[in-house]
């Protein structure tokens, strides 16, 4: 209902702004002109959502303080020079009276009187710019004392001239001075455009949340700062958002079937936000049930005789709202269901470590040379996609890697914390496990740096292994296979192992291991290079150079020099690409769901973003059948 808050929101305020142009120019040219520009500005104020908020928010402070000073001096102005007891109306006996006298027809204009406090429901949105008690500050000392002036000032204007029949139904330009309808109108339209922001800011947020919870499909997130995480913009998400405010403003043409269907959308979001505010009370507040319940019930009773209000007017544009709301509940109930059968299926037929040690050093296939990165979303364990792969093809590189690229909810991961390395099973199966982790500000390397530093850090990962006064980090999650290390990036460990690369062509010369003498700037350091046979032909030339102190064990040695000549024959990358089908005898909602809903929807979203630009040359793609 929020997202479809964030279609209505942006119409209706752009369109109610562009209405006073009635009062501003004849009536033949006006309704040639409503229409367009309020598409236009749509169209702009979509179309600036790319740079965002940081790039033009310091407009934003100003245009709001212009129109509240603007609509509180109207007000103000109305209040003297009509009505000055009109202040009166502040009372809540005036409401009951107001409802006793009216009853019926009083309580359907709640649906309308909801249009004053719409906007409110996104507030939570602001957050993602503001601290909280920077937003408490603004609405209790500027925001509400303004709209209260405004509305008072249009109630005192409404109350002198209730015997004009129709222009009593326009609250706002007509009680704005002739003389000022001008300036009035610009600001309105600026004003909308940046109410218009904090709902789309919001759809944003929710999405992206609902996407990290595997309840909406994947899209692009970029993060429009560096300092703040709540700023965010989601292309696809934007120009959708777009269509339909277009389609809505063309499609009604008439604010008051908008102001139903915004109404209606609005006080839904505020039903449901304090039936989930008591869940809130009693298990993270941990207040007693006592006082949820009466929570619920007194704000709860108040919101649910507005949303009678609004339900009435249900065929009057109230069931746009309840459309958007169904479809993307749809969506989102598909994309949910079928990634937590794809999950269930994943981890039932995850391959276990005692399998693959049960096979041998060798595991059951050809090893070639050369190093093979196998991309997993799993932390732990062997994905189904490689035993499908060896299964149908027996042959496997000399030096395997699971590679599981993780965002963190961080702008920036520090470089001596972005890998996580770990060993599966024996030193001779040449199984490791990595994990690197990225914030959503970080630049990501290209494919060649990117690979450097993994080789580093598994070359690291192994020299310090091997000593015993080792002291990096270690992440040990229980058991021997799970254990990670932390390792950072090449440039964080200038005393440890570096690597040195020659794009020359090689001879047919054998050496062996060597020692030789290496100082570095400062301090000087006494190391030894560890060179692999060189091969005829070679294009590449490989070597790592390792500190004189700590020693390194003959195993880890031997390990490091592998690594060596794997990495000059060069590294395949192994991307899984899954499809699901429903089992035969599945009810057809199971089989519509997952083999026509889920699959568009994977085929049209996203794919799972890695940190790194893959090379196609380097890329095997091993396609796979859930049967779920």
């Amino acid at each position: 209902m929020v997202i479809g808050d964030g279609v209505l929101t942006p119409a209706i305020s752009v369109f109610s702004a562009v209405s006073g142009l009635e009062f501003s120019m004849s009536e033949k040219h006006h309704k040639y002109v409503e229409l367009p520009i309020a598409c236009i500005v749509l169209i702009g104020l979509f179309a600036l959502q790319h740079y965002g908020t940081h790039r033009v928010g310091f407009l934003f402070a100003p245009i709001v303080l212009a129109w509240l000073l603007c609509i509180s001096a109207i007000g103000l102005y109305n209040i003297l020079h009509f009505n000055p007891t009109v202040y009166k109306a502040l009372s809540p006996y005036y409401m009951y009276k107001f409802l006793k006298k009216t009853q019926k027809g009083g309580w359907m204009s709640l649906g309308g009187i909801l249009l004053c406090i719409t906007g409110s429901e996104a507030m939570f949105a602001d957050l993602g710019h503001f601290s909280q008690l920077s937003i408490q500050i603004a609405f209790t000392s500027l925001v509400y004392p303004a709209l209260v002036l405004a509305y008072m000032g249009q109630a005192a204007y409404i109350s002198a001239h209730y015997t004009k029949g129709g222009n009593s139904d326009i609250g706002f330009y007509i009680s704005v001075p002739e003389k000022v309808r001008w300036p009035v109108l610009v600001i309105a339209v600026l004003a909308a455009v940046v109410g218009s922001q904090a709902i789309i800011t919001g759809t944003f947020s929710i999405i992206k949340q609902c996407s990290a919870l595997d309840c909406f499909p994947r899209v692009k997130i970029v993060h429009t700062s560096s300092k703040i995480h709540g700023q965010i913009y989601i292309p696809e998400i934007n120009w959708i958002l777009m269509l339909l405010c277009l389609a809505v403003t063309i499609g009604f043409r008439d604010t008051k079937r908008l102001g139903n269907a915004s109404g209606f959308a609005v006080i839904s979001v505020m039903l449901v936000t304090t039936c989930l505010m008591s869940l809130v009370i009693v298990l993270c507040w941990h207040r007693s049930i006592f006082f949820a319940i009466c929570f619920v019930f007194f704000f709860g009773t108040i919101e649910a005789l507005y949303f009678s209000a609004s339900l009435v007017k249900f065929r009057q544009g109230a069931w746009v709202p309840v459309a958007l709301a169904l479809c993307f509940f749809f969506v989102m109930y598909v994309w949910h269901y079928g990634t937590v059968r794809k999950y269930e299926f994943e981890v039932q037929n995850k391959v276990s470590i005692n399998w693959l040690l049960s096979l041998g050093p060798s595991l059951g296939i050809v090893r070639v040379r050369g190093i093979g990165l196998v991309h997993t979303e799993l932390v732990s364990g062997i994905p189904a996609i490689f035993s499908h792969f060896v299964t149908n093809l027996p042959a496997f590189h000399q030096v395997l890697v699971f590679l599981c690229i993780k965002s963190v909810p961080v702008p920036h991961v520090r470089p001596e914390e972005r890998f996580l390395v770990g060993q599966i099973g024996p030193r001779e199966y040449r199984l490791y496990r990595c994990i690197v982790r990225y914030g959503y500000r970080d630049v990501h390397k290209d494919d060649m740096e990117f690979e450097n530093d993994l080789v580093c850090s598994i070359a690291e990962f192994l020299r310090s292994g091997s000593s015993p006064d080792s002291n990096i980090l270690s992440e040990d999650s229980g058991k021997e296979d799970d254990k990670m290390t932390v390792v950072g990036t090449r440039s964080t460990h200038a005393d440890g192992i570096q690597l040195s690369e020659d794009s020359v062509e090689m001879t047919a010369e054998i050496t062996t291991l060597g020692q030789k003498e290496i100082r570095s700037p400062s301090p000087p350091v006494r190391q030894r290079e560890i060179r692999s046979p060189p091969m005829p032909q070679r294009r590449k030339k490989v070597r790592f150079i390792v500190p004189e102190s700590p020693k390194i064990q003959t195993g880890a040695r031997e390990e490091l020099q592998e690594l060596m000549e794997a990495r000059e024959v060069g590294i395949a990358y192994i991307v899984g690409n899954t499809y699901m089908n429903a089992k035969k005898g599945s009810s057809w909602m199971k089989r519509f769901a997952i083999n026509y809903g889920y699959e568009f929807l994977r085929r049209n979203s996203r794919t799972a973003s890695y940190a790194l630009n893959i090379p196609h040359a380097s890329t095997l793609e091993v396609g796979m059948i859930y049967h779920v």
